[in-house]
């Protein structure tokens, strides 16, 4: 008899206990799919994914300024859109993913999409848009275009956006999906591979940054969009080769009827009293629930309206005894903490915009400032988007520095708790150095002015002050990122019920979504106030003759009391808890800043 429940524990074991399956639809085997196998194929493709899209949107406000003839806050304003656009796309590749398609086919169908988008900017730019040829270097200006060749310009880029923004939360989620968080040793490798996922992401727009950067700053920008498509070509074969070792999640239906039916179930019972906890509450017990399979979530304090949607009352229980059960009255208590759950990190997630605000200055502002400053190195002339070299650099040394030294230490200290600092706290810390990244840029920006003023006040860029001074703002970017956007991707994949995972991924893109359209809508609003007939703005064509420094410490005071809000709203949140793997409850206990 022990040995038949050897045997028995030792074939459940097998498999997965997460409810994965792999590519027939089968549950997953442990051995022979998933983990770092599936896992390192995902991280190798977002690297050369990563290559493509930085190679079009590290340069592209220089492509814009020198290509297209925009003054640079347009440019500016351009870049934060079409950035911005990528993102909100996140929640259209999220809302597949988690409702109809599942990650693996919405993750290939999209990469398509940006492989196309990639094919047809480079024939444009290099038919269309470089004219004269050897035009869009620094010292050669484009000529005009027509209306037909700009559209087919933005045709593009806003393809390389669906195709990308699609792409991005669900191929997060679905390399989390190849770790079981049910088996100790996996659900370490699972928090591991956020960190990794991050670095890849840095470490493929590494080369987009400098060798491709170099290349697009000297006016060969139809080579550098050419490689960016051969990259995302190679990202799509290698995640296609991967097909058969994954494992998958199945989707969940769609996550808005649900939604509606608690809040209509609940408007419903508006006058109902409820009793105190969760009594007289609607329980469904196990996973097949209406959400294929995913674990049960359990009662939680507060929203207690939402609460009156699960609530059995007497016409509940005849229908109930008839064999009919109507969901738009009765919700069981998962799907109203499914609700709940989104609720709760809504004011977290509503505090990293202003976060992103600071981060993409790095893609917009941080370039036109180092345009303008002295670039040549000996012969060498360092292109201005390559500085953000050093941010990718600070980027790899911080996921090392928090992995190996920083978590270790902190776990040493606390007693109860040896996992380290905890995702909301890393993503107060990431507020707290962005502060100091504006400070940085500022003060650079001040001694920019004033050698810019000393040499010749009316050159557009000219500066002695050397472009190398910038490196102290970007490491201090790379510093943040790592605590605030891989805080953040482990925070919203864990917080996030199970049939929601990649809305999770996509709550963190959206927010660099809306942190770069607030940046577009602060560039315009403090252009409008501070122009006047004696000044051209803070940011004007030329910065010599504005005050870029400013703006980069209203950011900074901005920030600050974004931080004051973030710490009273992550003092309040409440952690998800789950139904454990054997039925006990599983909290996902995440410490409060």
């Amino acid at each position: 008899m022990a040995c038949l429940e050897g045997k028995f524990k030792e074939e459940q074991e097998d498999f997965t206990l997460d409810g994965t399956v792999d590519c027939y639809g089968r549950p997953a085997i442990r051995a022979k799919s998933g983990q770092w196998v599936a896992g390192s194929i995902i991280l190798l493709n977002q690297g050369l994914a990563t290559l493509a899209f930085f190679g079009v949107g590290v340069n592209l406000v220089l492509f814009l300024t020198r290509v297209l003839q925009q003054d640079n806050a347009e440019a500016a304003n351009s870049v934060s859109k079409w950035t911005g656009t990528v993102y909100i796309f996140s929640l259209v590749g999220a809302f597949l993913s988690d409702s109809y398609w599942g990650r693996y086919k919405t993750c290939a169908i999209f990469q398509v999409i940006f492989v196309l988008g990639l094919v047809t900017l480079s024939l444009s730019t290099h038919h269309f848009l470089i004219r004269p040829r050897g035009c869009g270097d620094e010292q050669t200006p484009c000529g005009s275009h027509s209306t037909m060749e700009i559209g087919l310009f933005y045709v593009s880029i806003y393809l390389i956006a669906l195709g990308n923004g699609g792409y991005q939360p669900n191929i997060a989620t679905f390399g989390a999906d190849q770790f079981d968080e049910e088996n100790p040793k996996e659900g370490y490798s699972k928090v591991a591979f956020f960190s990794y996922f991050y670095l890849f992401l840095n470490v493929g727009s590494l080369f987009s940054n400098t060798l491709l950067g170099y290349f697009e700053d000297e006016g060969m920008w139809a080579l550098g969009f050419w490689v960016s498509a051969g990259s995302a070509f190679a990202a799509l074969v290698l995640f296609l080769g991967g097909s058969s070792r994954y494992r998958h999640f199945k989707p969940s239906g769609n996550p808005i009827s649900r939604f509606c039916q608690v809040l209509a179930a609940a408007t419903r019972k508006w006058r109902v009293r409820m009793p105190q906890g969760e009594e007289g509450l609607y329980v469904v017990y196990g996973k097949d629930m209406s959400m294929n399979g995913n674990r049960r979530l359990l009662y939680s304090h507060g929203f207690k309206f939402l609460d009156k949607a699960a609530y059995i009352s007497s016409r509940d229980i005849d229908e109930q005894k008839q064999g009919t059960h109507n969901p738009w009255r009765l919700c069981p208590i998962t799907q109203v903490e499914e609700v709940k759950c989104i609720l709760r990190l809504l004011p977290i997630w509503l505090c990293t915009i202003l976060y992103s605000v600071v981060f993409t200055q790095m893609a917009s502002l941080f370039v036109e400032q180092g345009a303008a400053m002295k670039t040549e190195v000996s012969n060498f002339n360092v292109p201005p988007a390559s500085m953000s070299s050093f941010d990718i650099i600070s980027v790899a040394a911080f996921i090392f520095f928090n992995r190996r030294i920083l978590d270790p230490l902190v776990g040493k200290l606390r007693k109860k708790d040896t996992r380290g600092l905890t995702e909301l706290q890393r993503m107060g810390i990431g507020l707290v150095i962005a502060i100091m990244a504006m400070i940085s840029a500022g003060i650079v920006e001040c001694y920019r002015l004033k050698y810019a003023q000393k040499d010749c006040p009316h050159c557009k860029g000219s500066s002695s002050l050397s472009i190398f001074w910038q490196i102290p703002q970007y490491a201090f970017i790379g510093a943040s990122e790592v605590f605030m956007y891989v805080g953040q991707l482990e925070f919203f994949n864990a917080q996030a019920p199970d049939g929601l995972k990649s809305f999770g991924s996509a709550l963190c893109m959206t927010s660099i979504s809306l942190g770069n359209y607030v940046s577009s809508l602060l560039v315009t609003i403090v252009m409008k106030i501070s122009t006047t007939d004696h000044m051209p703005g803070w940011i004007p064509g030329n910065l010599n003759k504005g005050h870029l420094d400013r703006f980069y410490f209203l950011l900074a005071g901005l920030t600050t009391a974004n931080l004051v809000v973030y710490v009273v709203c992550a003092r309040w949140y409440k952690c998800i808890k789950l139904e454990g793997k054997f039925g006990e409850e599983d909290e996902q206990d995440n410490s409060k800043v």
